[in-house]
C-alpha cells in the first residue's frame, strides 16, 4: 500500500499479505487437530479465545509496531529476515514432525487456544512483519484506517472458517489431515524464504527477487 494515498493494488496486496499473515490456513488443521478430542462447549470456547488473543495481537501491532520498532531499533527488513527464519523453522517441524497425534493434548485447551493455535499459527510471522511494516511505512491516518479495515475483514473470513471448521472436521481423519499439513507446510516453507529474500534486498544485501 501507498505510504501516504490509497490505491486499489496496495489495498489489494496488503489483503494478501493479511491473508497469508492471520488467515485460517496455517492455523485450520492443528486447530481440527487439537479440538477434535473436546466437547461443543468447550471447542467454541477454544475457538473464540484463539480468535480475540490473535485479533488483540495484530490490533496492537498495526497501531503500535512503529513505536515498537523505533524503541527497540530494528529496521523492517531485520523484522523480515527474523520472520522469515522463524516461520521456515515452523514449515519444516510441520512437515518433519510427527502426526497430530503427537500433539501436546494434556495441556490445558485454552492455553494451547493462545499458544501455538492464536500465535504462532493464526497470527503468524508473516503478519507480524506485514502490521508492522504497515504500522511503519503508514504516513496518513487514512491509509492506517484502511489498513484496519482489511484486517477487520480478514478477522471475519477467520470467524466463518473456523466455525465451519468443525462440520469439515467430521469427513477428516488422521491421514487426510497429515497430508494436508505436510503440503501446507512445503508451501509455508517457500513463503518463508521469500521473507528472507525481502529482508536482506530491503538492506541492500542482495538484488531485490521478483514475485
Amino acid at each position: 500500500m501507498d505510504e501516504t494515498s490509497i490505491t486499489a493494488a496496495g489495498a489489494i496486496d496488503t489483503f494478501l499479505v493479511l491473508l497469508i499473515g492471520i488467515g485460517p490456513k496455517l492455523a485450520l488443521v492443528p486447530f481440527l487437530e487439537i479440538t477434535a478430542p473436546l466437547d461443543t462447549v468447550t471447542r467454541q470456547r477454544v475457538q473464540r479465545t484463539m480468535l480475540v488473543t490473535a485479533a488483540s495481537v495484530a490490533v496492537a501491532l498495526i497501531v503500535l509496531g512503529e513505536l515498537l520498532r523505533t524503541l527497540l531499533h530494528f529496521t523492517v527488513a531485520s523484522l523480515s529476515i527474523a520472520g522469515g527464519v522463524i516461520l521456515l523453522v515452523l514449515a519444516v517441524w510441520m512437515v518433519l514432525g510427527q502426526s497430530g497425534g503427537q500433539r501436546p493434548a494434556r495441556k490445558d485447551p485454552m492455553q494451547l487456544a493462545q499458544f501455538p493455535l492464536a500465535v504462532p499459527y493464526l497470527l503468524n510471522p508473516v503478519g507480524i512483519v506485514g502490521l508492522v511494516t504497515i504500522s511503519a511505512e503508514a504516513e496518513s491516518l487514512g491509509v492506517l484506517a484502511v489498513a484496519i479495515g482489511i484486517l477487520a475483514f480478514v478477522l471475519l473470513v477467520d470467524v466463518v472458517v473456523f466455525r465451519l471448521a468443525n462440520r469439515v472436521s467430521a469427513k477428516l481423519n488422521e491421514s487426510r489431515m497429515l497430508v494436508t499439513e505436510k503440503v501446507f507446510g512445503f508451501l509455508i516453507a517457500a513463503i518463508a524464504v521469500q521473507l528472507v529474500l525481502d529482508g536482506l534486498a530491503s538492506a541492500g544485501l542482495i538484488t531485490p527477487v521478483a514475485h
